[in-house]
C-alpha cells in the first residue's frame, strides 16, 4: 500500500543492492536527510554469502516523518555502489513500531553472540548509536545453511563424505 496510515511508522526497503552493508544504508538515510529521524534499523544479512538480503526494516521515531521518507526512497536510485536497481518502498508487516521490533529481535539468533555487529539490528536516540536492550532470555546460535555444490563424480563425493568426520 501506499498511503501512510498515522500510526504507522516502520516501512522497509526493498530492492536494495545486495553488496550494500549496513553502514551504508545509514549513510544513505543520514546523507539524504534522515539523520535522528529514525530510532531502528535492521538489514538482515546472508550469513554464508555475507551478502544483504536486499531489504531492511527503517522505523520512524515520529509518523509525521514517513510521508517525506516515503517520498524520498520509494524510486530510489543514488546508490554509491553501481547497481540498476529501485528502491521500493512498503508498510513493514506484520511487526509495527519500536516496541514491536525491539520485541520481535532482542531474543531472535541473530543477537547470539556469535553473530558479527554488522549483521545485527540496530537503535538509535536523536541520531546516536543506543545499546540494543538485552535478550530476556539467552538466545540460540543462528543455524547456517551449508550449500555444497553437486559433486561431479562419486569419489568426489566419497571424499566429501571422508572429510565430514
Amino acid at each position: 500500500g501506499g498511503v501512510p496510515s498515522e500510526n504507522h511508522t516502520t516501512v522497509m526497503l526493498r530492492n536494495l543492492p545486495n553488496n550494500y552493508t549496513r553502514a551504508m544504508v545509514l549513510a544513505m538515510l543520514d546523507e539524504e536527510g534522515f539523520r535522528g529521524l529514525y530510532d531502528f534499523l535492521y538489514l538482515p544479512i546472508d550469513f554464508n554469502s555475507r551478502a544483504c538480503l536486499g531489504y531492511a526494516f527503517v522505523n520512524l521515531a515520529d509518523a509525521s516523518s514517513v510521508k517525506a521518507f516515503w517520498e524520498t526512497f520509494d524510486g530510489y536510485c543514488k546508490w554509491i555502489l553501481p547497481s540498476r536497481k529501485v528502491c521500493r518502498v512498503s508498510w513493514s508487516g506484520p511487526h509495527q513500531g519500536l516496541e514491536a521490533h525491539v520485541n520481535r529481535y532482542r531474543n531472535s539468533p541473530v543477537m547470539h553472540d556469535t553473530v558479527p555487529d554488522e549483521f545485527k539490528p540496530v537503535l538509535f536516540q536523536d541520531g546516536v548509536r543506543v545499546v540494543f536492550p538485552s535478550p530476556t532470555k539467552a538466545p540460540r546460535a543462528p543455524r547456517v545453511r551449508h550449500r555444497e555444490a553437486a559433486p561431479r563424480a562419486p569419489e568426489m563425493a566419497a571424499a566429501a563424505f571422508a572429510g565430514r568426520r
